[in-house]
C-alpha cells in the first residue's frame, strides 16, 4: 500500500486498516468486485469486518472466518463455494504479493480481472 493509501480507518470497527493484507477494498478491487474507477469513493474496512467475504479465503495464513446465517457458505452451493474460495483466496495471496511492490495501481488486480478490462474497453 503506498504511503498515501496507508491510515485509512475501517467503516465498521472504526481501528486504522494498517496493512494492504487487511484491506476488504484493495482485496475486492484485486479480484475484480470494484473497477478502478470507483476505487476512491469506497469506504475501508479490514478484511476480517467483511465476514461474508472473508469466509472464502482458505489458507494456512489466515484464520479461518465462520458465518452464521443465510450468507454462511456451509449452506451455499458447493459449486460456487469452491469457486468463490479460489478467486479470494488468489485475491489475498495476491494482495501478500502486492505488498512493499511499486506498482502503479492498475497492475494490481489479478491477471483475468485486467484481461476483462481490455476487452470492456475494445
Amino acid at each position: 500500500m503506498a504511503r498515501c493509501e496507508e491510515g485509512y480507518l475501517c467503516e465498521v470497527c472504526g481501528a486504522d486498516v494498517e496493512d494492504l493484507t487487511q484491506s476488504d477494498l484493495y482485496l475486492r478491487y484485486v479480484i475484480g468486485l470494484l473497477d478502478p474507477e470507483v476505487l476512491h469513493t469506497e469506504r475501508e474496512r479490514h478484511i476480517r469486518c467483511n465476514p461474508t467475504l472473508a469466509q472464502f479465503i482458505v489458507d494456512p495464513e489466515f484464520e479461518p472466518v465462520w458465518v452464521t446465517g443465510p450468507f454462511d457458505k456451509r449452506t451455499l452451493d458447493p459449486t460456487y463455494v469452491r469457486q468463490r474460495e479460489l478467486l479470494v483466496t488468489r485475491g489475498w495471496r495476491r494482495l501478500r504479493e502486492l505488498r512493499g511492490k511499486e506498482l502503479s495501481l492498475l497492475e494490481y488486480p489479478l491477471p483475468e480481472v485486467r484481461a476483462a478490462w481490455c476487452q470492456r474497453a475494445l
